[in-house]
């Protein structure tokens, strides 16, 4: 489940900054995800000009993604270290290893279907309605959504982020693509609450977008510090 939700996560975060790109140099949002355990971690993302940066606040460690040039830079601050890689060939890693990971699973494919109810409630500020989820009938996520947020124009970029997740990895990563597929129609979820590793109607994972600022981003943000050292890719997995 945790993959499925990172992808919806991942996918969220990259839809609303296409969306503002057009109008403005930048946008910083934040958000919190508390697991099950009570832990509770909190991220930072900036997005301008087809580049995407993550920093996670408790790991001491950044991810910074250029579409463009086909980068990707991971940073850890407490090394003072970070790496370059292609962004292509990590995706060609991320489906291989979820592949072999799955590949001794026999998971079957669920009836995954989007419900939209009647509930609203303001979210951070945000007027949001409630979107159930559900697979074989059961709840396993509620969303709430926003239409405060236009999607409208990403439809190509959405696609090949998720194409290059649910490509060659299992059930779990197909579900996440299936179900923002048809989810985004509602809107846009600040709010996540899963259910679907749990007996009862309490949520043991939620992710929630807690705050968007809308700043000129300068070009550093999205460059390696400049007395960090450069290390190999092969480096980071000793």
């Amino acid at each position: 489940m945790k993959r499925r939700g990172l992808l919806l996560g991942f996918l969220l975060i990259l839809s609303l900054g296409i969306f503002l790109e057009n109008a403005l140099a930048g946008v910083v949002i934040e958000q919190v995800m508390r697991e099950r355990g009570g832990k509770v971690s909190k991220a930072t993302l900036s997005f301008s000009d087809q580049r995407f940066r993550t920093d996670q606040e408790e790991g001491g460690s950044t991810v910074i993604i250029d579409f463009k040039k086909d980068l990707m830079l991971l940073v850890d601050h407490r090394l003072r270290t970070y790496t370059e890689i292609k962004f292509s060939q990590w995706e060609k890693e991320v489906a291989k290893l979820l592949k072999m990971e799955s590949s001794g699973t026999k998971s079957k494919a669920r009836k995954i279907v989007v419900k939209q109810t009647e509930e609203k409630m303001i979210v951070n500020g945000f007027n949001t309605e409630k979107v159930d989820i559900l697979a074989d009938g059961e709840l396993i996520e509620e969303d709430w959504v926003t239409r405060d947020v236009n999607l409208e124009d990403i439809e190509k970029l959405m696609e090949r982020v998720a194409r290059s997740f649910s490509r060659e990895s299992g059930i779990e990563m197909k579900e996440g693509k299936e179900i923002y597929e048809k989810l985004k129609r509602h809107g846009f979820p600040v709010l996540v609450r899963d259910y679907s590793m749990t007996v009862t109607r309490a949520p043991i994972d939620r992710l929630e977008v807690t705050r968007i600022e809308r700043v000129d981003l300068k070009e550093d943000v999205f460059l390696p510090p400049s007395l960090y050292q450069r290390t190999n890719p092969s480096d980071s997995q000793k």
